[in-house]
C-alpha cells in the first residue's frame, strides 16, 4: 500500500484540484479496509491532512473515527500527519 500511498501524495503534492478528496479518498482506505489492512492511526492521518486541506466530509469522519482510538493511537495519528505536512 505504501506504493499508492505514494503516488497519491506526489500528485497531491503537485496542486491538483482534488487534493482534499484524494486524502479524504485514502483516510477512507484505511479505515475500511479497503485494499490494505484496516489502520486507523494511518486513516485519521490522511483524515487530518483532507481536513485540512479543506475538506467538510474528511473533518466528519475524522471526528467519528477520533472516537473508536485510544489517546495514543490520536496522539501518533497527529504526529503523522504533522510530520506530513511539514515534508509537503
Amino acid at each position: 500500500m505504501a506504493r499508492f500511498e505514494m503516488n497519491a501524495s506526489e500528485m497531491a503534492s503537485m496542486g491538483g484540484d482534488n487534493r482534499a478528496d484524494t486524502f479524504c479518498e485514502m483516510g477512507l482506505m484505511y479505515a475500511t479496509g479497503r485494499g490494505c489492512d484496516i489502520d486507523l492511526v494511518s486513516a485519521h492521518k490522511w483524515l487530518n491532512i483532507a481536513a485540512i486541506k479543506g475538506s467538510d466530509r474528511a473533518a466528519e469522519l475524522r471526528a467519528d473515527l477520533a472516537q473508536t482510538m485510544t489517546k495514543m493511537q490520536l496522539a501518533e495519528a497527529l504526529r503523522a500527519a504533522r510530520e506530513w505536512m511539514t515534508i509537503h
